[in-house]
């Protein structure tokens, strides 16, 4: 019999013997839990609920109880309050598996995990009750690929300070006899994880917040959040109105919901999706200590649960639940029955894995709907939309792993106006008004679930919500072959093809563009593609739609706006008209929040262009500084104008045949701004520089002007040798001109002392910026780490696994840092990787970094667990090049290591 026959015939057996089976009972979990904790709640006491308050929390889930106990150790106990329209932990947090593992898939989400674990155990040693048991995590791999992104975490090990170890299928079984391994190539060990009882965790951070004086009030609804001149004023509930300075939304499940409840609403993207948990009854003879087992390519997990087995799993395809939108208010109601016929991938795999479990008695089968968000990561931060409104949610299942440290941050923001951990990544601003439809995250979250066990692969693509925000030229893109990848809702194209074949995809009866994809972590498929595109850029001319760069226009009556943006900025805007500056816009870290061009289109109006991913982050900048007299707007222009950067030696022939205007360098520098006229259509914002390093122009057309541009440039281009170039090809003529990009190589931690970006800081422009008092200090006290160039030596392209990101560094044989961008530079025929360096002494706490202490050393970089040396540069490399010798030298002399 096969075992898919088999296991149907289980599936079968189960469903008849559950059939009448009561489902979970929530009250039943309350009244028999074995909890050591309780939590006495104002509610219990007939409390009023109080007039005023510094903080209200909505949601008494571990999350909530988390911020509220950070917001208590710092000193705000008495000021905090806690509205649950529940009873404390009866959403998520009751029913989850309780999985806590460091392994994330980024540092910052690494150390908040960190943080979440080092919480417990100090909890537990005081004697209060978190379930926590170390019992380890074993991760099993049955393909190549997958122990590839073992070895690759291996490696990472280093920088995440986490014990872990590669491990054999024999050893796979003597760690956890239970298991099948005969189909294994391998396993990873980390013996640091454990599990944790999420209503225990919540009950005792709960429970020593109140001793603290935070105020508790279940079955409690929040029903309305008031605010006042974009700020946070009061929350409405159904016990009454109580003022507040800060909101924390920490509703889980019910999260966009409450997004909903203020006006503006606040987008918080999430929707939910069935998940089940299988529970047998007791095992004789299983080891409480049994560790965490992951089979991630059966897409399954299995754990020991007072000695009986907690299994569950992330299906590749997920089932949406409440598609409709309306979201039960109750946690009762919240809970759906069992789709066994859904259910049957990951019970197939759970007795494939495990073969015992089928002799196992089962107890049940719950389906509690989980939300995700729409790009598998958490949302925290304060909302774009409202001041002083926090958000915390979005912790797909694993929310204990993630509350210890995204409460004390979320608690460092609401006390001191910024967190101790960089958490960019994570914020609510990464996400625009469309991630919050309701009918996309319907759509999204059937295959965002599946990607937390699912193989990922360097610059991963989702196949949904595609076709979303597409500039004028796209159909033009798509004939010509491009291959698109989507940032921010935008198609932009990744390579084109070289074999012509324009055949679209069918995906759900609808014709898709053809979505970018590389299935290897060594040579990827569109190398040749991405040559041949690149080769264009540097001899010829390539074009690249750049229409997803954020646009925004800042202006004034007066010169308001020059003053706003000399102190928002770290360089001196106050340029002539026509005149283009790169400047970072500092926090008080003198981090960068944002890293942007701006153009002065007049004397009291710039255009400014921002990273794709900034599109509502610098916004958010912008207009929490903007001044109160309203005298300076802003308005987003990115939709507006379709944006064509044209590069190559021969650009400037091009753009000659289709434009009246001299563009000699004395008439048209680069680094300046003018608006011309391009074949028929007039009004196009013309910027002399492409962001790669390379000679050309970046054109912003309106977009009724879009295709008549390109289809000129094109004709026109053909003489030349044109081609469209994607960003793969944009992408590695920067990593090759050593430029920093923001959300990879610079974030709000990274200085421009520590990017050699110094000479881009005008210290002494006679104006006070945000993050000047901190890069004195910092210019005074040194820095303590640089970014560095690394050429890597001894690596064969065809045959070693490529670098693609966060591997280690290594200094003298010490570990001393981690890549951040790589790529491969066609010129040099060698990988690149891009990183920070730092100098760490015998406690491992970094030390001043001069350019003497990085030139003097011998590099190797950690590829997957082999090291390869590397040439260290501090300085861009000089590139052989096709210019004329004058144009090439000025062109050096002027250029600015920049990319957006």
């Amino acid at each position: 019999m096969t075992m898919w026959h088999h296991s149907k015939l289980i599936c079968n057996k189960f469903v008849t013997k559950w059939n009448n089976f009561a489902f979970y009972n929530y009250n039943k979990r309350i009244r028999h839990s074995s909890s050591k904790t309780t939590v006495e709640t104002n509610d219990d006491v007939d409390d009023p609920l109080p007039k005023q308050t510094k903080v209200v929390i909505c949601g008494g889930g571990v999350m909530g109880g988390a911020v509220a106990y950070h917001l208590s150790l710092m000193g705000l106990g008495s000021q905090t309050v806690i509205v649950e329209s529940g009873r404390l932990g009866g959403g998520t947090t009751w029913h989850t598996s309780g999985l806590v593992g460091a392994f994330k898939p980024s540092l910052a989400q690494v150390k908040l995990a960190q943080n979440t674990i080092a919480l417990y155990k100090a909890l537990e040693k005081k004697g209060l009750s978190t379930g926590w048991k170390q019992c380890g995590s074993l991760s099993l791999a049955r393909t190549r690929d997958r122990m590839t992104v073992f070895r690759r975490m291996k490696a990472q090990s280093i920088s995440c300070n986490i014990e872990c170890h590669l491990i054999t299928p024999k050893q796979v079984q003597e760690i956890c006899p239970l298991l099948r391994v005969d189909d294994l190539v391998g396993g990873l060990w980390i013996p640091g994880d454990g599990v944790g009882d999420p209503y225990q965790i919540c009950l005792t951070l709960i429970g020593e917040a109140r001793k603290k004086g935070v105020k508790v009030f279940e079955n409690c609804k929040v029903t309305k959040i008031i605010t006042q001149n974009g700020r946070i004023a009061a929350v409405e509930t159904t016990h009454g109105i109580i003022e507040c300075e800060h909101f924390v939304n920490c509703a889980g499940f019910w999260a966009r919901n409450v997004g909903k409840l203020s006006e503006p609403y606040v987008k918080v993207p999430l929707h939910p999706v069935e998940h089940y948990y299988l529970h047998t009854k007791s095992i004789n003879g299983l080891d409480p200590m049994t560790p965490v087992i992951r089979d991630l390519d059966g897409y399954i997990y299995f754990r020991e649960n007072n000695g009986s087995l907690l299994a569950g799993g992330f299906e590749p395809v997920a089932k949406p639940a409440f598609e409709d939108g309306t979201i039960p208010g109750g946690t009762e109601q919240r809970f759906l029955p069992e789709d066994w016929d859904h259910f049957h991938i990951l019970l197939e795999q759970m007795l494939y894995r495990i073969p015992s479990l089928g002799n196992a008695i089962l107890e049940k089968l719950c389906n509690g709907p989980e939300a995700f968000s729409p790009d598998c990561k958490w949302i925290v931060g304060e909302a774009p939309e409202i001041r002083n409104y926090y958000i915390a949610a979005g912790m797909k299942t694993v929310g204990i792993s993630a509350a210890g440290g995204v409460g004390r941050a979320t608690a460092e923001l609401i006390v001191n106006g910024s967190t101790s951990l960089d958490m960019y990544e994570l914020d609510v601003s990464r996400f625009l008004g469309l991630h919050n439809n309701r009918k996309f995250l319907r759509d999204r979250v059937k295959e965002v679930p599946g990607m937390h066990y699912a193989l990922q692969y360097p610059h991963h693509e989702f196949k949904t919500g595609r076709n979303l925000r597409m500039s004028p030229i796209y159909p033009k893109l798509r004939a010509a072959g491009a291959i698109f990848g989507q940032v921010m809702g935008y198609e932009r194209p990744s390579w084109f093809q070289l074999d012509g074949d324009n055949d679209l995809e069918t995906i759900d009866g609808f014709q898709r563009c053809k979505i970018a994809y590389t299935n290897t972590f060594s040579k990827p498929p569109w190398f040749e593609a991405v040559w041949n595109e690149y080769a264009a850029c540097r001899e010829t001319i390539g074009l690249s739609d750049y229409s997803s760069f954020t646009k925004i226009d800042l202006w004034s009556n007066g010169t308001e706006v020059v003053d706003f943006l000399q102190y928002l900025c770290s360089n001196d805007v106050d340029v002539p008209v026509g005149g283009i500056i790169h400047t970072g816009l500092q926090n008080h870290r003198g981090g960068y929040e944002n890293d942007c061009s701006l153009a002065r289109i007049a004397p009291n109006h710039y255009m400014m262009i921002a990273p794709t991913i900034q599109q509502t982050r610098c916004k958010h900048w912008i207009n929490r500084h903007l001044p109160v007299d309203g005298s300076v707007a802003v308005s987003d222009v990115t939709s507006a104008y379709t944006a064509i950067c044209i590069m190559g030696p021969a650009t400037r022939q091009l753009l000659s045949e289709l434009t009246d205007t001299d563009l000699n360098p004395k008439n048209f520098p680069f680094f300046t701004f003018k608006e011309l006229d391009v074949g028929l259509a007039n009004g196009i914002r013309t910027m002399n520089l492409t962001h790669t390093g390379e000679l050309g122009y970046v054109l912003y057309i309106p977009n009724e002007f879009a295709l008549h541009v390109y289809t000129r440039l094109v004709d026109a281009g053909v003489k030349y040798g044109i081609k469209h170039a994607g960003y793969y090809a944009t992408r590695a003529l920067r990593v090759e001109k050593f430029y920093a990009f923001w959300g990879q190589d610079l974030d709000t931690f990274t200085t421009p002392l520590e990017c050699g970006r110094t000479w881009r800081v005008k210290l002494d422009k006679g104006v006070h910026f945000i993050g000047r008092d901190a890069l004195l200090k910092q210019r005074e006290e040194g820095v303590k780490r640089k970014y560095v160039q690394l050429l890597l030596n001894d690596h064969d392209p065809e045959l070693d696994t490529w670098c693609w990101g966060s591997e280690p560094i290594f200094r003298n044989g010490k570990y001393c840092g981690m890549t951040t961008t790589t790529g491969y530079g066609f010129t040099f025929k060698k990988q690149i990787c891009l990183g920070f360096v730092q100098n760490f002494d015998s406690q491992g706490r970094p030390q001043e970094v001069t350019n003497e202490y990085i030139l003097s050393g011998d590099y190797e970089v950690d590829v997957a667990g082999i090291k390869f040396p590397a040439k260290c540069h501090l300085h861009s490399p000089n590139l052989p090049t096709k210019f004329p010798d004058k144009e090439r030298d000025s062109y050096h002399a002027t250029r600015d290591h920049q990319v957006v």
